[in-house]
């Protein structure tokens, strides 16, 4: 008969339950801060005395967590335990079967010991000694046969043992695996909840850190803007140093053209050119952004406020008179539609007509041309305006407005309320004041369309001769002639 050991009990224990260092620790009140060494020993980890930040915590754990996975896990653990479990199933299955062979067996012997005792009565000799040998073996057999239940019996008691064993640790081993999943969860919500913390403080950091940037930089435009107009109070530029210069120029080039034509018309009286001495004569420089007044030389001369007056333009000496419509004032600024033309006064007292004339054609402003091509490459051009007049009645406020001069049209506003504006027609009209004092050359008549004109006051000489310029040249560019009443325009102008 063949012997049953139990080698593989043994070796299905030895499988099943893997030697595991006793020291484990599996915290309970926080997040696992150690890794395996070699033998399967637990090494600690020191804690760094140096602060970290969160974004380091939160990177560290995340690589201790990828670490960890790589190695034998609770899970992994729990099972094996669920195989050793099987196999000690299987063992108890396999003795049962035992059991039930090694009844059988006794039940078989049982019956062939009763035969042989019956054959043994009732034969002699020979036959006889045959039945005793053969009892004797099923005598012997029965004994094999009781040891070998002797074996089973504590066969299956320690396979009892090795499955209840078994039970308890895969038990144990679920336990570990939710305990630590519970842990790993709380872990992995606290690391979400930092990165949530990290991320928006960075977010507030960056906000504020943006916010106070901006006010740091308007601060610093501030400044610089401030430093920049004290160096300009105490240290003048270079262009404005050429600013001042070209002023002083003007002025110089202004009088010395008002004396130069004083002396070319005491050298035509000194030369007899004139036979009759005049009675009036025109006072004023001969160039854009200037007036010229009408002013009596002889005691024979009469007042001018008894005198009608007209202002004309003539292309060349000689040439043709064309009359300036509005202009019967003794003063007349000239506007650009003048430059380059000469103008004539003609003074009439009880039928008598005496004109004066300039000496040579309105020259134009210096610097100029040079300011209204500037002025174009802009889409809108602003003008701070006083309104005179409103449609021929005194306007007295003196509020500023605001001229919008654009390429389509022109807008008068006071404040963010529109006045009025129009797009470039046939029915506008732009033009320099026609007659009033010395303010004359800073102001401008404007008639939107009919039944809404204005008078209006410029700052300066310069800006009310660009703001003409401007407005007539982006007329021209919509093919509108903006001119000033009853003026035909010169070719080219």
């Amino acid at each position: 008969m063949t012997r049953v050991t139990r080698d593989f009990g043994d070796t299905m224990q030895r499988d099943a339950v893997p030697p595991v260092s006793a020291d484990v620790i599996f915290p309970s009140s926080r997040f696992p801060n150690y890794k395996i060494g070699p033998n399967n020993q637990i090494v600690e980890v020191k804690q760094d005395s140096k602060t970290l930040t969160m974004k380091e915590v939160v990177a560290r754990e995340t690589a201790q967590l990828l670490e960890q996975q790589k190695r034998l896990s609770v899970r992994d653990l729990a099972s094996k335990f669920e195989k050793g479990l099987a196999a000690a199933a299987k063992l108890s299955d396999e003795a049962r079967m035992k059991d039930a062979a090694s009844l059988e067996k006794h039940v078989l012997l049982k019956k062939l010991r009763d035969a042989l005792e019956a054959l043994r009565g009732r034969v002699a000799g020979k036959n006889k000694d045959d039945v005793e040998e053969a009892i004797a073996m099923v005598e012997a057999l029965a004994v094999q046969l009781s040891q070998r239940e002797g074996e089973l019996i504590q066969e299956k008691t320690e396979v009892k043992k090795l499955a209840t064993f078994l039970k308890q640790a895969s038990e144990d081993a679920k336990k570990l695996v939710e305990e630590e999943r519970a842990y790993a969860r709380a872990e992995i919500e606290n690391a979400r909840a930092a990165v949530q913390r990290v991320e928006e403080a960075l977010q507030e950091y960056e906000r504020k850190s943006g916010a106070s940037g901006k006010q740091d930089m308007e601060e610093l435009m501030k400044e610089v803007h401030e430093a920049r107009r004290i160096k300009m109070l105490h240290q003048p530029s270079k262009v404005m140093d050429m600013e001042h210069e070209l002023q002083a120029l003007r002025v110089q080039l202004a009088e010395k053209c008002k004396y130069s034509i004083q002396l070319q018309k005491e050298l035509a009286r000194k030369m007899g050119e004139e036979t009759v001495s005049p009675l009036y004569e025109l006072d004023g420089t001969e160039a854009l952004g200037s007036f010229l007044q009408i002013q009596p030389c002889s005691l024979a001369a009469s007042e001018l406020s008894e005198c009608s007056i007209q202002w004309f333009r003539l292309a060349c000496e000689g040439g043709k008179q064309e009359p300036i419509s509005g202009a019967t004032k003794p003063v007349y600024a000239p506007e650009p539609f003048d430059v380059g033309r000469i103008l004539q006064a003609e003074i009439t007292y009880e039928g008598q007509t005496t004109s004066v004339m300039t000496a040579g054609p309105i020259d134009p402003a210096a610097g100029l041309g040079n300011y209204v091509e500037a002025l174009v490459r802009r889409h809108d051009i602003e003008f701070n305006v006083v309104v005179i007049q409103m449609n021929g009645a005194d306007h007295t406020s003196g509020t500023i407005h605001v001229l919008h001069i654009g390429r389509m049209r022109m807008k008068l506003c006071k404040g963010k309320t529109s006045v009025a504006k129009e797009y470039y027609s046939t029915l506008m009209q732009l033009c320099g004041v026609r007659g009033g004092g010395n303010a004359a050359a800073q102001a401008a008549f404007w008639q939107v369309k009919t039944g809404l004109s204005f008078v209006l006051a410029f700052e300066t000489e310069r800006e009310r001769n660009a703001a003409i310029m401007l407005a007539r040249r982006f007329a021209y560019d919509c093919n509108i002639m903006l001119s000033g009443p009853d003026d035909r325009a010169a070719p080219g102008s």
